[in-house]
């Protein structure tokens, strides 16, 4: 049954993750009529929420315990999609003050949820650590690749309707046990070189998924002119190449592969797909691109958590506070800066500057993997 918790818990927040990037073309479109820059700045609320969340869950931790970090998470996870639903019966303004406030009740329930669920991932499979959290971030993955898919479906009626059913599963979840977590010291000031690293690496990371994930439907349909279906299946298509091959490196042998050498072609990946998005029209190929940069960044984020809660056995649930903050704060970067930058530069111009981020990718990947090992 604990499984069921924190594996349903990871399904859920990757759904409701990927709900505002899935109304990308709904919000663009009347009878919502948001700008660029008015849709890019939906992210900010969700940046402070997360590193609101994320950061205080190490403090929330020494009072309440996991359980009550993961907890507050879910149910401001519920209160994100209470208010999305009242946005989907608005209009103007309205809607546009409900989803601010959605996002920054998402950003808190983020920080909260991850920072729980990671080492209860790893305390569910304590010998295979770096699989385990792999497979919940492909479950999160995959959550995220079938989200955007049935907004679509639902939205033929009314696209409130999936935030509903979300918000009724939320509060499922307080209802079943949660794992045992081994005693963990929650000591403040462990900031050191290795920690810095890693938590430079998922920043920088996030901001290229978000720069993926937020704005390849508006890419595709609004800079390449293909239609909404079409944006929404490249959306879906990132998420879900970075969801199966999460579990395909999940399983690999490091007798056939090392992890660190996944590690660092991941990091080269992500950089090339950014310079290849500008060159490509036909929305096939587009969708093809889109689903090679997910598999990608299908496992530089986990395995980066992976050698931090290995290097931070004593202070896990602080150190994955620290790194979903990272995330988070790289994502609403990746998330909200392509939306201003677009009165300066086209999305095109901007995919194509995004792939110098190989660059500090490769370096740190190179360094976290050569002291883990020689830890």
């Amino acid at each position: 049954m604990s499984l069921i918790a924190v594996y349903g818990a990871g399904f859920a927040q990757g759904s409701v993750f990927v709900l505002i990037p899935s109304l990308g073309k709904i919000l663009t479109a009347p009878p919502y009529s948001f700008t660029s820059s008015s849709y890019g700045i939906l992210y900010l609320p969700e940046i402070a929420g997360a590193v609101l969340g994320a950061l205080g869950s190490g403090i929330l931790h020494s009072k309440y315990g996991a359980k009550g970090v993961f907890r507050l998470g879910i149910i401001a996870n519920f209160l994100a999609m209470i208010l999305l639903t009242s946005a989907a019966f608005s209009k103007g303004h309205s809607a546009y003050i409900f989803i601010l406030a959605e996002t920054l009740f998402l950003g808190i329930g983020f920080g909260f949820t991850l920072a729980a669920i990671n080492p209860y991932a790893e305390a569910l499979s304590p010998n295979h650590a770096a699989e385990a959290i792999t497979i919940l971030n492909g479950l999160i993955g995959g959550a995220t690749a079938v989200s955007p898919l049935v907004l679509h479906t639902v939205s033929a009626w009314n696209w409130g309707l999936w935030p509903a059913f979300l918000a009724v599963l939320l509060m499922l979840l307080l209802l079943f046990p949660l794992p045992s977590l081994k005693r963990q010291i929650n000591a403040a000031g462990f900031w050191d070189r290795k920690l810095f690293l890693i938590f430079t690496a998922v920043l920088i990371y996030a901001v290229c998924e978000g720069t993926y994930g937020s704005w390849a439907n508006v890419y595709v349909t609004s800079i390449k002119k293909g239609s909404a279906y079409q944006g929404a299946i490249a959306l879906s298509a990132f998420w879900g190449f970075m969801t199966v091959f999460r579990f395909i490196f999940a399983f690999v042998s490091d007798r056939l592969i090392s992890q660190r050498t996944l590690y660092l072609f991941s990091s080269l990946g992500i950089g090339a797909c950014f310079f290849i998005l500008p060159y490509c029209s036909s929305p096939v190929i587009l969708i093809a691109v889109f689903s090679l940069a997910g598999a990608c960044c299908s496992i530089y984020y986990p395995f980066s958590m992976s050698y931090g809660l290995g290097v931070y056995p004593d202070k896990q649930t602080q150190l994955a506070g620290l790194l979903v903050a990272g995330l988070m704060i790289g994502e609403g970067i990746g998330s909200f800066a392509p939306g201003p930058l677009q009165s300066f530069l086209p999305l095109s111009r901007i995919y194509l500057a995004s792939s110098l981020w190989v660059i500090p990718l490769f370096f740190l990947a190179r360094s976290i993997s050569r002291e883990s090992a020689a830890k």
